[in-house]
């Protein structure tokens, strides 16, 4: 999972992207959205599930081995700097990874490729998986 190059317009909107890579040596299809959740201290077991929005048509996604796929995730991102807080008075969570889930495919645990995944709402939108890689 790393920081998506194209932002949703206006302050404090976050976005990254999850790939999607199949490690079998059998071809798959992928389809849907993907569920969200903070892992509570690194661990799948102690899981936030976030509130998902989801947009976009979902249509499968046919992966030979080693082929990828891609959803991007948007999120109200915590202001500020040090203990931050969220425009909506909300508190700020943080989670060191996310578990995310795809129907046929299973909850894997990923971390941001720079750090930490800081949230305000616990609610989060997301594209269907696609072939095509979201900037």
């Amino acid at each position: 999972m790393y920081p998506a190059a194209h932002r949703p317009s206006g302050t404090g909107t976050g976005a990254v992207i999850v790939e999607f890579t199949n490690v079998t040596g059998h071809p798959c299809v992928l389809e849907g959205h993907p569920t969200v959740a903070g892992a509570g201290n690194g661990s799948p077991q102690h899981s936030l599930p976030l509130s998902v929005t989801r947009t976009g048509t979902a249509s499968p996604v046919r992966m030979a081995p080693g082929g990828k796929a891609w959803a991007k995730l948007t999120f109200v991102q915590v202001q500020g700097e040090a203990d931050g807080y969220c425009v909506s008075g909300s508190k700020p969570v943080v989670y060191p990874t996310l578990v995310v889930g795809l129907p046929g495919a299973g909850a894997h645990q990923v971390a941001l490729a720079d750090g930490e995944f800081a949230e305000c709402d616990n609610k989060v939108t997301v594209t269907a998986v696609s072939a095509a890689k979201p900037s």
